[in-house]
């Protein structure tokens, strides 16, 4: 059976942000540059000094933004393997004693070599002024984390409930076409019908056992091929499946069960309600850094079936997508008169697990 979503495991449990990113690295600077220039315009006095003011307060406090996140970036990871509570009091700590500690430089270094500081305030009042206001804005900061971090558990969970019931879900008409189709191959055909039969086995266990958020592409196009084949059975010279997928890189990473359920979509809203059938069309090819997957089948003008398991695999597929790929990845749907087209678009991420 599929496995429940696990709240423990490493994919709903990211506490902090990846300091290592660079979109992450330019909001940390953006929000300590605002900060600073909140810091100036609280110190100005009206003398004209506030451009200094400001180019001392943003080289202070870009530097503890730059040093906090290089730090978090090289231990975040060794943080979070504490615990919820103990990464963030951790992080609150360390961040702390770094901003003490590049207080105390900033003031130290300018008296040891001049002779005199550049920070008008005294030692100590200097060092306690950088405690408060660092200890307000990374208490603020870590409040924020957390409500992120709860926020992005609670979308990956859901997430892997849709996926872990997308798994489950095999139309009941499916399983009682391909048993009669093997039921009637075993007086007719009994070689064919053993097939079958290992066909059907391979396409269930791929469906509910599968643990892994992400396949191999070679592996997704198997599971659509055995799925292909028992349809064919059933169908047979009604359904035509035409594959034009040599650019493809078969090592490349995608969502499991995303091709397969629009085949199956393909066949069950499209394929069988003509009654010459149709031809399938499953095309990919390589933009750069990106692949481009196309499934198109023919639509049976003025028929339909209700559109709710159609709506329910799109929707699972787009959101996974998300989840895997952020704004990366598209899924796209043409509905025209004749044809119906889905488009999927990701990166390629051969590497990804």
């Amino acid at each position: 059976m599929t496995a429940a979503p696990d709240s423990t495991s490493p994919d709903t449990q990211v506490y902090l942000p990846d300091f290592c990113a660079a979109g992450t690295l330019f909001i940390v600077l953006l929000v300590a540059e605002l900060v600073a220039i909140v810091l100036a315009l609280a110190a100005d006095t009206g003398d004209g000094q506030f451009l200094i003011l400001l180019s001392k307060t943003s080289f202070f406090v870009l530097w503890l933004a730059l040093l906090g996140s290089a730090i978090m970036c090289q231990f975040r990871r060794r943080i979070e393997r504490t615990g919820k509570t103990r990464a963030f009091v951790i992080s609150f700590l360390v961040l702390e004693l770094m901003s003490l500690v590049v207080a105390e430089l900033a003031w130290q270094i300018p008296w040891r070599l001049a002779g005199t500081p550049i920070i008008d305030s005294s030692h100590l009042y200097f060092l306690l002024h950088t405690f408060a206001i660092s200890s307000i804005i990374i208490a603020l900061a870590m409040r924020y984390l957390y409500i992120s971090s709860e926020w992005r558990r609670s979308v990956v969970l859901e997430a892997q409930a849709r996926i872990s019931a997308l798994q489950a879900l095999i139309r009941p008409h499916f399983l009682f076409n391909s048993m009669n189709t093997i039921a009637s191959l075993t007086r007719t055909n009994p070689q064919q019908a053993e097939q079958a039969v290992e066909d059907l086995s391979e396409l269930l266990r791929a469906s509910l056992s599968t643990t892994r958020n992400r396949i191999t592409l070679k592996e997704e196009l198997q599971v659509t091929a055995i799925y292909q084949r028992i349809e064919k059975l059933r169908l047979g010279d009604r359904l035509r499946v035409c594959w034009d997928i040599e650019e493809l890189p078969m090592r490349a990473r995608i969502p499991s069960l995303t091709i397969q359920p629009l085949v199956e979509n393909a066949i069950y809203h499209g394929i069988e309600l003509l009654p010459e059938g149709g031809e399938i069309l499953i095309s990919g090819k390589r933009e750069g850094r990106y692949l481009q997957i196309t499934v198109s089948n023919p639509v049976a003008s003025g028929k339909a079936r209700g559109k709710t398991g159609n709506n329910m695999a799109m929707s699972n597929i787009r959101q996974r997508f998300e989840l895997a790929y952020g704004s990366r990845a598209s899924v796209e749907v043409d509905n025209s008169d004749d044809r119906f087209v889905v488009t999927l678009r990701f990166p390629d991420d051969e590497d990804a697990a």
